[in-house]
């Protein structure tokens, strides 16, 4: 029997009960998650594009983005969920854009509905396309997948732009669309949150991004008001970035590493984690 699509297999989850889903920025990482015990795992593309040394304004193309989460998806078995930005262009990129996530093997996208150049959820100055342009997109995705349980979750930066109502305006629409899950981006407060699940009855998606407009809630809370999904986005991956600057300020000053040690993953822990002694197994059973 073939195992179910990552598509499918998010689904299940999801009735189930609510994920909490952490951002991962490389598929080590991906693989650390699971071993954790998260059912799945993020693509950020604010994650992506600072690793590449890029702010997250639309620099990024479709293809980098797809390539990114085919290693993650290459690296886990956990389902993929993946920023893929404003679409890459108007209805027929976002043809191109499913099509290509969803042959990585990816488990669902999410598409917003900002203008280019897009910004960050969390800053000032965003601008929006009209939402039936937006709506366009939501029902050129629809009618590209091959797999109908890709799950294609429609981000709404209203909030922050055309306030409240025009979020929750929007979200009906795109849930008429056909999108599967609404996220709505930047909302500032808990009562917003919840106000927000109350007036929307389909499956929604948060962020809990640090820095950013939006309070930092549980996961019960937020499980409770009735999200199904909760993102973290750059949580991992700014932890990461502050302690290799710290190992590096230390390595610079010191002269040597050895006050970094107990801080260290150890090279037997890691080589755990990268199955290595599978892989010696395997070469050696080829030679006999």
């Amino acid at each position: 029997m073939s195992r179910p699509s990552a598509g499918k297999r998010l689904r299940e989850l999801l009735a189930d009960h609510p994920i909490m889903v952490p951002g991962v920025f490389n598929p080590l990482v991906a693989r650390l998650a699971e071993r954790i015990g998260f059912e799945a795992v993020y693509l950020s593309g604010g994650a992506l594009s600072a690793a590449s040394g890029v702010p997250d304004v639309g620099l990024l193309t479709l293809t980098e983005f797809v390539a990114a989460a085919r290693d993650l998806v290459q690296a886990t078995s956990l389902p993929v969920i993946s920023d893929a930005d404003t679409g890459f262009g108007s209805t027929v990129n976002v043809e191109r854009t499913v099509r290509l996530f969803e042959s990585a093997g990816v488990a669902a996208i999410h598409l917003e509905d900002q203008q280019l150049p897009k910004r960050c959820g969390h800053l000032s100055g965003k601008s929006l396309v009209p939402a039936e342009e937006m709506a366009a997109k939501i029902r050129a995705a629809v009618a590209a997948r091959g797999d109908p349980d890709f799950v294609l979750i429609a981000r709404t930066d209203a909030r922050g732009v055309t306030g409240f109502d025009d979020a929750v305006r929007r979200a009906r629409i795109y849930l008429e669309a056909g999108a599967d899950v609404i996220f709505v981006e930047a909302l500032e407060s808990e009562g917003e949150f919840a106000r927000f699940a109350a007036e929307i009855a389909a499956p929604l998606m948060a962020n809990m991004t640090e820095f950013g407009k939006s309070p930092l809630l549980d996961f019960r809370s937020l499980a409770e008001m009735g999200y199904r999904l909760v993102i973290y986005p750059l949580t991992a991956f700014r932890v990461a970035l502050a302690a290799a600057q710290e190992a590096l300020q230390t390595l610079r000053n010191e002269g040597h590493q050895r006050s970094l040690l107990s801080q260290m993953m150890t090279r037997q822990e890691l080589y755990d984690l990268l199955d290595y002694r599978d892989y010696e197994e395997r070469d050696r059973q080829y030679f006999r």
